[in-house]
């Protein structure tokens, strides 16, 4: 495992799209040609399965330095209700746009930290969402909670409009990484907001755990998931931490190079954290997730329903999902578009009655084939070509190139079938490169993306 850990250890997406951010044609997109793509996608999904939204909430009080997220660190609580009032304001923008009342099957609140914001003010959003929105059938909402700040009230306030499922970002319980991350969180308080859940009624929470982290070892990573094991979250997102400082600025400079553990030590972090998991009953869904037989997603992989977009894996499906906010991106299916990053533009531009995107990508037909492709190797470990609809130009070369991680045991080909064996689950996103012609026909000059191990 280490030599193959050595000879695909590269830079590459995690694939919560396709094409990838860095490779949209923006050249070819317009406001105008997103709006019809939402019309378009809103006619097809509303009536079958209902639409999905995305929230961001951007604010936070500290800094973790761990962070890839688009943020905003400030104490002062005034900002909330001006944002609110722009997150309204974008939503009437789209409301405009669709042809009758939607029904929205998935909500995530995501951030920053949404319980920056006070469980009044929550509650207030998510009921003006709903006053010209109806909740459709077998309705998921999921926000994600600070350990240290979200309260009682936060989740009592939530689960009152909706909220059944709530994600906590654990990370490591060892105190030298926590402060190298600048996020010092004592056990007790994540056991006392996992048990508040579980106590008001929320029948899924959900715990982020992260390997490779500066000064990580595996003795840390199994400490940390021994003491999870007290709480048994019904789901763990078990994942690699993203060292991209080039992208994110001094928000990833708390710690050098070197404090990082190597690609060998980080593998060894994830195979015995998986083993571990497996063993207290956890099962592997996807990449880095992990549920218990009772979670939605577990029954979600094994029928075949998995999903993965811009808010990780889902447990269903829907063509569109609206992203309201700054920094948010939407996805209408047949396209992407991402929203202005800067909170005071973002608030500008809706204040002006125009929809905060500022770049964003129409899928061609080759696109959507590909995605289709991505999509069931991120979610099945397979893909397949049976149907004609399936083929690409472009596919017998992506054969050709992997042709050497079926050499290495890693996946198995057939004329008209490609299934991913266990040995090469880690490298999936390597496997997915393979079809990626957008990488393959621009390689990046500077580094876009995290190691793939």
């Amino acid at each position: 495992m280490c030599s193959l850990v050595q000879k695909y250890n590269v830079p590459g997406p995690r694939y919560t799209s396709y094409p990838t951010v860095p490779y949209w044609n923006v050249k070819e997109f317009s406001g105008k040609k997103w709006s019809a793509s939402v019309q378009r996608s809103f006619r097809v999904s509303n009536s079958k399965e209902g639409i999905s939204l995305y929230i961001h909430l951007p604010f936070c009080e500290n800094m973790c330095t761990f962070c890839g997220c688009h943020k905003r660190i400030t104490k002062r609580h005034d900002v909330e209700l001006p944002y609110i009032k722009s997150l309204l304001k974008e939503w009437s923008l789209y409301l405009d746009l669709l042809e009758e009342k939607p029904k929205v099957k998935e909500l995530h609140l995501g951030g920053g930290t949404p319980t920056f914001f006070s469980p009044e003010n929550l509650k207030l959003l998510i009921n003006e969402i709903f006053k010209k929105a109806d909740r459709a059938e077998n309705y998921e909402f999921s926000f994600e909670g600070h350990p240290n700040n979200t309260t009682k009230e936060h989740l009592q306030a939530l689960y009152d409009v909706g909220f059944k499922r709530v994600s906590y970002g654990v990370q490591d319980y060892n105190e030298t990484v926590q402060k190298a991350i600048n996020r010092v969180q004592p056990f007790e308080n994540v056991a006392n907001v996992t048990n508040w859940a579980i106590e008001i009624g929320y029948t899924s929470v959900v715990h982020d755990i992260i390997f490779g982290l500066p000064h990580q070892t595996m003795a840390h990573v199994a400490k940390t998931i021994l003491k999870t094991k007290s709480l048994m979250p019904d789901r763990l997102a078990f994942y690699s931490y993203a060292h991209v400082p080039w992208l994110k600025g001094n928000g990833q400079r708390g710690y050098k190079d070197s404090d990082l553990p190597s690609p060998e030590e980080k593998r060894k972090q994830y195979e015995d954290g998986k083993n571990l998991l497996g063993y207290l009953g956890y099962e592997e869904v996807g990449m880095d997730h992990f549920a218990l037989k009772t979670d939605s997603l577990y029954a979600s992989s094994v029928e075949g329903r998995l999903h993965r977009n811009f808010m990780g894996y889902t447990a269903s499906k829907t063509k569109l999902m609206i992203g309201l906010g700054a920094s948010s991106i939407s996805d209408s299916w047949y396209g992407f578009a991402q929203n202005v990053k800067s909170v005071e533009e973002y608030q500008h531009l809706v204040a002006n009655n125009v929809i905060p995107i500022f770049k964003g990508h129409l899928l061609t037909k080759e696109d959507q084939v590909i995605r289709k492709h991505i999509l069931n190797l991120m979610c099945n470990f397979e893909t397949s070509w049976f149907n004609e609809e399936m083929f690409f130009a472009d596919l017998p070369f992506v054969l050709d190139e992997l042709n050497e991680l079926e050499r290495d045991g890693l996946i198995e080909i057939t004329p008209r079938q490609l299934r991913v064996n266990e040995a090469g689950q880690p490298f999936i996103r390597n496997i997915c490169m393979a079809f990626d012609r957008k990488l393959h026909e621009r390689k990046p000059e500077t580094r876009l993306f995290s190691m793939t191990i």
